[in-house]
Formats: structure tokens, C-alpha cells, sequence
């Protein structure tokens, strides 16, 4: 069962004086449901403008976007919030957590974005299950950078959602930290959750089980590897 289908998708922007940039141009792959994708590509390459069409943050200039199914381009602006607010979970670099609120408030945030009410002993259960159960009542500005990821991570999963997407979730990181995350990460994946990550590092893109390399736009490459096993 696929998760993701990209056909032929191209995106162009314009720039100020109106000249056209393409970002990415007649990109297609599958993604399988319960998959571990990296995307590997310089600064400039297109992997972020691909992973905004995948988050359904953006739409493609042309082609065709299936998440799940539903060809999301066809889709209103609110459809895709609301898609977007169930099935997925986004992690980023910069963990985008509210520095004023605790640990437990960032965490409830996604059930308040599509309209639930609250889940609180979902969220303590989650901040447990990424190892911060006692730091609940910590505001964000008071815990460490992994500290911080791993409520970012807890917060993803708020709304249980099946598909990932984590956007250099270690690049502020230390390596004791990163390594942390990465294992929790891949915990996830075992427990059947499509993760899509972008990274640069290769040591980071050793977790996942096929890697798509981004270059000027277009997949330079798609390769099945075998996927780091954590201890």
C-alpha cells in the first residue's frame, strides 16, 4: 500500500523582478506505507520545496501528489489543513516548540489545531514515551536542545498520525543528542510509522532503509539500503 505518490511533480517560483525559478521538475517516486525515506540533497537542490508539497504546506506547480490515496492538489486550502492536522507529523531543525508554554501545552497543540479537544493524559503518556515524563511542567526555554526534539517528536505524535516528516531534526544538535533522537526515530519506524527524513549527514541517513538523492531539481538517485540496526 503506498503512502505517498509523487507523478511528475514540478514546482517553479518567481522571483521579484518576476523571473521564474524551478525548484523541482518532473520529480516521481512511491513511498510505501511503513517505509524509513531519507532525502539527501545540497542547499538549493529542491529538497525542501519537496518536502513542502509533501507536508501538503505547498502545492506543485504541475503533477500529481497522492497522500493515501487522495490527490492532494485538488484539495482546498482548509481540506489540506485538516489532512495535514490527521496524518501528519512534522518534526523540524529548529523544534518550533512555544517558548512559553511547558513541554505538556506544546505537546497538546496539534489536537487544539484540528479542533479537539485536548488530550492530557495522551500527552503526559507521549512525553513519557519520548523519556520526558518528569519535565512536563518545564517550559520549552528551560530544557536542553534534545530535550526539546524529543517534545517536538512527542508533539508529532499527538494526533497519532501515520506518516512522519522530519526536516534535519539533528542539525542543532550535539551527537550524543542526535544519536538519541535518530534511535527514537527508528523505534517509531519498528512500530510501523512512514518516516520521511531530510538530512545532509551521512551518518544520519544511515537509519533509513532507502535513500532518494536530490540534485538541481530532479532524483539523481533511489537506493534500497540496509538500514543502521540501533543497539
Amino acid at each position: 500500500m503506498s503512502m505517498i505518490e509523487a507523478i511528475q511533480l514540478s514546482r517553479v517560483y518567481l522571483r521579484g523582478d518576476g523571473t521564474p525559478v524551478t525548484a523541482l521538475r518532473d520529480v516521481s517516486f512511491v513511498i510505501g506505507a511503513g517505509e524509513f525515506v531519507v532525502i539527501r540533497g545540497t542547499s538549493g537542490s529542491g529538497k525542501s520545496s519537496l518536502l513542502n508539497i509533501l507536508g501538503c504546506l505547498d502545492t506543485p506547480t504541475s503533477g500529481t501528489y497522492r497522500l493515501s490515496g487522495d490527490v492532494v492538489g485538488s484539495l482546498s486550502d482548509d481540506e489540506r489543513s485538516h489532512l495535514r492536522a490527521r496524518r501528519i507529523g512534522f518534526v523540524f531543525q529548529s523544534f518550533n516548540l512555544l517558548p512559553r508554554a511547558t513541554a505538556l501545552e506544546n505537546v497538546e497543540l496539534p489536537a487544539l489545531y484540528s479542533g479537539a479537544a485536548p488530550d492530557r493524559g495522551r500527552a503526559r503518556e507521549l512525553l513519557g514515551r519520548v523519556g520526558l515524563g518528569e519535565r512536563a511542567a518545564h517550559y520549552a526555554t528551560e530544557l536542553s536542545g534534545g530535550e526539546q526534539q524529543r517534545v517536538a517528536i512527542a508533539r508529532s505524535l499527538m494526533n497519532d498520525p501515520p506518516l512522519l516528516l522530519a526536516d534535519e531534526p539533528t542539525g542543532n544538535l550535539d551527537s550524543a543528542s542526535g544519536e538519541s533522537v535518530m534511535q527514537l526515530l527508528s523505534s517509531l519506524h519498528r512500530e510501523g510509522r512512514t518516516i520521511v527524513l531530510v538530512t545532509h549527514d551521512e551518518h544520519i541517513a544511515s537509519f533509513a532503509g532507502r535513500e532518494l538523492v536530490i540534485r538541481d531539481g530532479v532524483i539523481a538517485s533511489d537506493t534500497v539500503r540496509r538500514a543502521q540496526v540501533p543497539a
